[in-house]
């Protein structure tokens, strides 16, 4: 049955065929005219269908009905625009794809232009400051500089020193823990603008062992958090808060990237 429904559909195409395939673009009228052409009944029906057309040139069109026909083509060929183009359903589909694949990709780029030896510490980190509350540190009341003795004597971190830039900075609490690499971070709370700092070692090469250090500050930000990193004797230190980066650019010295 279905081959039968084949054959008439071709013929129906058969029948309809023009007189000219110079500029035929329907693909099954091709398909079925490939399969046929050259036959004795198709070539018959050409040459009557050729006849027919120039016995109905030969006929006098009157001068009131002419410009009816004053453009020569009765059914005009299907042009492709650039806004045909553009708004097609496909096109639009593929389109939007790109965009959004070239804007992944550039968030990743960005995000790694700005990458610096120990930034992936210091975004969770900012993700362990926006969960800490207060009464999860060990109470003390000192300088922020002063606690370099009291990490090393009740915790054995050696060098853990805060920069002169936050040294002076009023302590409502600290504490030592260990993150998921068993690395031991050094975590205060002061009372300046509720800002949190942290301490932790400073990432090395796999080879050699040597501290990979980078110069001035760096910025990092996690869900409305930012902090601010630097590095110094083989230890990061990272100033966080609430905020935008503008918010910590007052309590820093030297450049920021």
């Amino acid at each position: 049955m279905k081959t039968l429904g084949l054959l008439r559909r071709r013929r129906a195409l058969l029948n309809c065929a023009p007189i000219s395939h110079d500029q035929l673009t329907d693909r099954s009228m091709r398909a079925a005219i490939s399969r046929e052409d050259g036959s004795d009944e198709f070539v018959n029906q050409q040459n009557f269908d050729r006849a027919v057309a120039e016995l109905v040139r030969l006929v006098p069109i009157p001068s009131e009905s002419a410009e009816w026909f004053s453009d020569k083509e009765a059914v005009r060929a299907l042009k492709w625009t650039w806004r045909r183009v553009v708004l097609n359903p496909a096109v639009l589909a593929i389109s939007i794809a790109l965009v959004v694949i070239a804007g992944v990709l550039a968030f990743l780029l960005f995000g790694r232009l700005n990458d610096f030896p120990g930034s992936a510490t210091a975004r969770k980190l900012l993700t362990v400051a926006g969960s800490t509350r207060s009464v999860m540190l060990d109470p003390v009341s000192a300088e922020a500089g002063t606690l370099s003795d009291l990490f090393f004597m009740k915790h054995g971190l050696e060098h853990y020193d805060v920069p002169e830039e936050f040294a002076d900075f009023r302590t409502i609490g600290c504490r030592v823990f260990d993150d998921d690499e068993s690395q031991r971070i050094a975590q205060i709370w002061v009372a300046e603008k509720h800002m949190q700092f942290f301490l932790f070692p400073a990432e090395r090469d796999s080879k050699t062992g040597a501290v990979l250090a980078f110069p001035g500050w760096r910025y990092v930000h996690q869900e409305g958090w930012v902090g601010a990193v630097t590095e110094r004797n083989g230890v990061c230190f990272m100033a966080v808060l609430h905020g935008r980066a503008k918010d910590l650019e007052p309590y820093l010295s030297g450049p920021k990237q």
